[in-house]
């Protein structure tokens, strides 16, 4: 049986390359990653580079992730869209990898001494609940769990990504002891991407209501 035209237009994909060479150059970073390791190319401390690496992938990734929809109501660009899932799934992947790092290789997973440093040492707290919170995230990021709990408590719920992005903000400010150039730029990078998206949603509701006036 031909599909229907209306079929075929929906089924077209105008950038069938676009997700598979995300996927392929979020990737790369890791590769280059695990050979300097193995090449021992990692410098006298190799755990806290390699922590260090996947921690800021991780919020790369994230940031990409959230400038999807900034770059749609700025620019009128769509493409970013389609591989917005992905990217936050890339962040959850660094964000864990980062995470297992420091369980397994840096504390060996010594239960007890991992959790004082959750209690006691402020930046790890904030990773650790950004990273709590990227979890559901990722877990509910499929169509099946959006249809499970409807539109608006679905978008209620992956709204915390902007918390979990200012906890990972925070996280890095507080890890960097002297130059805090670059946890600064990022938290910029996130100021004005949380701002664009509270402008556009003023003005859908300043527009709502000048709907209503007009109306009545």
């Amino acid at each position: 049986m031909t599909a229907a035209p209306s079929e075929r237009v929906r089924r077209f994909d105008p950038y069938p390359w676009l997700k598979p060479g995300v996927l392929i150059g979020s990737l790369v970073p890791l590769a280059v990653l695990i050979a300097d390791a193995v090449g021992g190319r990692l410098g006298a401390d190799p755990v806290a580079l390699a922590l260090n690496r996947l921690g800021m992938l991780a919020l790369v990734l994230l940031l990409a992730c959230l400038s999807a929809t900034p770059l749609r109501l700025l620019f009128g660009v769509s493409w970013p869209l389609r591989v917005r899932r992905l990217l936050g799934l890339l962040a959850f992947f660094y964000a864990t990898l980062h995470f297992s790092v420091y369980v397994w290789i840096d504390q060996g997973w010594a239960v007890r001494d991992i959790l004082e440093d959750v209690a006691k040492r402020p930046f790890i707290t904030v990773g650790f609940l950004a990273l709590l919170l990227l979890l559901p995230l990722a877990a509910t990021s499929n169509a099946r769990a959006r249809r499970s709990l409807g539109p608006k408590r679905w978008q209620l719920l992956h709204r915390l990504v902007y918390v979990a992005a200012a906890l990972a903000v925070l996280h890095f400010f507080w890890r960097v002891k002297r130059d805090l150039t670059e946890p600064l730029a990022y938290a910029l990078v996130l100021g004005v991407l949380l701002w664009i998206r509270l402008r556009a949603r003023l003005q859908r509701r300043v527009a709502g209501q000048g709907g209503r006036v007009a109306s009545d």
